[in-house]
């Protein structure tokens, strides 16, 4: 006998459109910006929710008119209030980025044997850039420890810094040690900083000290500035090389300024004798990625993460972390294949 199925019909697609329904909205939730500092949805993520309930696509999240927004030049005065918040003086790298570092001096950390210093890997580093519109962007990468990671998200999820990383830049290091990038985006940049430091103050990070002289490093630096074709700097008894990416990149509708975000980082600790530690992280399109990644491996150099900075940048970046110890030529050596790998160029010093 043929059963009737139209009453079973009729359930099926009133669940199938409340499950549609609440996809929807769902996934209008995930993509709607982050808080705003002051903890308040943005009017964008409210749009985007409301769009996607009444069944269409959702808000990108863009100005008003769809146009990319540039940063501006600032200066270190325009930053007192972000100070003031942070407990300490930052520095202008390349006239648009505000910088403070946040050195983990209470921590003792080992990696393979090797006792790394505050510059090498253990750094926390925030920045922050003004736009033409007026807003401010947030943007860093922050050093916890295993027992902090918890305490510190919470503190800057309630005040309504985004979280868009969390990774490891060392191998088998003791104690367990995570980096977390943080973001955001808003017209109240001081605010900003009090949220960002309440997540720093869930952590040990230590009290500011004053900077000390720059002291030449135990490294043959011209051998390893003519494999690499650019000059380093040396900063906290680390010797630093930095490449950026040649094309523009943006955060949604933000373009970045070099550097923010989207840098080829290498750091060189010296061991004596010539030798070194090298942590660093490659910036690298999708299709650069396997290439940079074999490059690094044929030299011998060890891969720990590969991981985003960003959740709406275009074009899309990939970073990788990586760890070797050896001579600081050969190390050099060892990476240049990568950089040659991407689309790079030397970083501006200051």
């Amino acid at each position: 006998m043929k059963t009737d199925n139209r009453t079973g019909d009729r359930q099926h697609d009133t669940s199938a459109r409340a499950f549609t329904s609440r996809r929807q909205v769902l996934a209008a939730a995930a993509l709607a910006p982050a808080l705003t500092a002051a903890g308040a949805p943005t009017a964008t993520a409210a749009t985007a929710t409301a769009t996607a309930t009444a069944g269409s696509k959702p808000a990108e999240r863009t100005n008003p008119h769809g146009e990319r927004v540039s940063p501006v030049p600032t200066a270190l005065e325009d930053w007192a209030g972000v100070a003031r918040a942070l407990g300490r003086a930052g520095n202008m790298l390349r006239g648009t980025i505000y910088h403070t570092g946040f050195p983990r001096r209470d921590l003792r950390v080992v990696s393979e044997g090797v006792n790394v210093t505050p510059g090498l890997a253990l750094g926390t580093h925030v920045a922050f850039v003004r736009y033409a519109d007026g807003s401010t962007m947030l943007m860093g990468d922050v050093a916890v420890t295993e027992d902090e990671l918890q305490r510190a998200t919470d503190a800057w999820l309630a005040h309504g810094i985004g979280q868009t990383a969390l990774h490891k830049h060392l191998l088998a290091q003791t104690p367990d040690i995570w980096w977390t990038h943080v973001h955001a985006h808003g017209h109240d940049p001081v605010a900003m900083a009090r949220g960002l430091r309440a997540g720093l103050d869930r952590t040990g990070t230590p009290p500011a000290r004053p900077p000390r002289p720059s002291v030449p490093v135990d490294l043959d630096t011209a051998g390893m500035e003519a494999v690499l074709g650019t000059k380093g700097t040396v900063e906290d008894g680390i010797y630093k090389i930095l490449f950026v990416r040649r094309e523009t990149i943006a955060d949604g509708h933000l373009i970045l300024p070099p550097g923010l975000g989207s840098t080829s980082a290498f750091n060189f600790q010296p061991l004596g004798g010539g030798r070194a530690a090298l942590s660093g992280d490659c910036a690298m399109l999708a299709d650069e990625t396997p290439a940079a990644l074999k490059a690094l491996r044929r030299g011998g150099i060890k891969l720990v993460e590969l991981h985003n900075h960003h959740l709406a940048e275009e074009p899309r970046l990939f970073f990788t972390h990586f760890w070797a110890v050896d001579d600081g030529v050969a190390l050099a050596r060892a990476i240049r294949p990568a950089l040659d790998a991407t689309n790079v160029v030397p970083a501006p010093i200051g």
